[in-house]
């Protein structure tokens, strides 16, 4: 099977970042964002999705961390659609529900090529740290626009805020890893009856 990997660099006015990604790696993360919480987060998809990622973010973090957070969202969606290729012989769906104490998130994706996010979570705080709850949604939409899927998040339960993000995005990685995974009993076809996604 050929390499699954991809470089991404998108530099903007706002930000500049490089994102490497191996789909079939180890679960390793090097990060550099200047926004260690959304780090910790990208740890959990690294690490759970057995994802080797790198992931360097030059940012205005001066004014706030929301284009920051963002455009890795976005950058992440790109080079990981661009790892994917055509889809031939992945398994194209992936869920997982994830516990952390009294947290539990479920994640459902498919690789559609139909971006789409429906995110159903209430955070009992409006920070963690100095990151801004809101831009988990941020992170997502840029992710799903770019990587082209279609992602559903629920978190079911919980009270403690680093808690309900940590299972989403622990359960995010599972997903994704799931979703990606080759299916040896169709490793050259294209999963959809329309023969390409």
């Amino acid at each position: 099977m050929a390499e699954r990997t991809a470089t991404v660099t998108r530099n903007t006015l706002e930000t500049k970042i490089t994102v490497s990604v191996n789909l079939d790696g180890s679960g390793k993360l090097n990060a550099d964002t200047g926004v260690p919480f959304l780090e910790h987060m990208l740890d959990q998809i690294a690490r759970h999705g057995l994802l080797d990622l790198e992931i360097h973010c030059v940012g205005d973090i001066h004014i706030d961390d929301h284009h920051t957070v963002e455009d890795i969202g976005i950058t992440l969606g790109q080079a990981i659609a661009k790892a994917v290729g055509d889809k031939k012989g992945i398994m194209r769906y992936g869920h997982a529900y994830v516990p952390l104490d009294e947290a539990l998130s479920r994640v459902t994706i498919d690789f559609s090529g139909r971006p789409g996010l429906h995110m159903d979570v209430e955070f009992t705080r409006a920070s963690i740290g100095r990151l801004d709850t809101q831009l988990f949604w941020e992170f997502f939409q840029g992710f799903v626009n770019h990587a082209g899927v279609t992602l559903h998040i629920d978190n079911l339960k919980g009270f403690n805020a680093h808690h309900q993000a940590e299972t989403i995005f622990k359960a995010f990685g599972r997903a994704v890893r799931f979703a990606l995974q080759i299916d040896e009993r169709a490793a050259n076809t294209v999963p959809s009856t329309k023969g390409s996604l």
